[in-house]
């Protein structure tokens, strides 16, 4: 084995306990949220903005809850809708979503629980845990 060869696995290795905790987020297509719920499938849905200083707080949050509970990824489809994308869109429009850092939860045809702007961790537990 080469050097390069080496110092890529060894990097490698050392990186996969971190990506096997890595909180990964679906990103939003049209017709991905519905989909999953006609699978019966509970569905958390961020709606979110790079830019947006908000929504990076929940996000470190949410992904902390998730590594410290891997029972949110068993139990639900996590999925991130791009607020400068879909904003306008009917993913939006048609929940009455009021703006970016909204975070929803979704069953069948049922939103389970709703916030907007919250950033502690102990309302986005709550909401999390209404998935469970």
């Amino acid at each position: 084995m080469n050097r390069r060869h080496f110092i890529t696995a060894a990097v490698a290795l050392a990186a996969l306990p971190h990506a096997a905790f890595a909180a990964e987020f679906v990103t939003y297509s049209p017709g991905v949220i519905e989909k999953a719920l006609g699978e019966g499938k509970t569905v958390f849905v961020d709606y979110s903005a790079s830019w947006c200083g908000t929504c990076k707080r929940q996000g470190r949050v949410i992904n902390a809850l998730r590594t410290s509970n891997p029972n949110y990824d068993a139990a639900m489809v996590f999925v991130k809708v791009d607020w400068d994308d879909f904003g306008k869109h009917s993913v939006t429009k048609s929940r009455n979503i009021p703006r970016r850092s909204t975070l929803l939860v979704l069953r069948g045809d049922k939103e389970l629980g709703r916030i907007v702007a919250g950033t502690g961790e102990s309302e986005i537990k709550a909401l999390m845990d209404t998935g469970l």
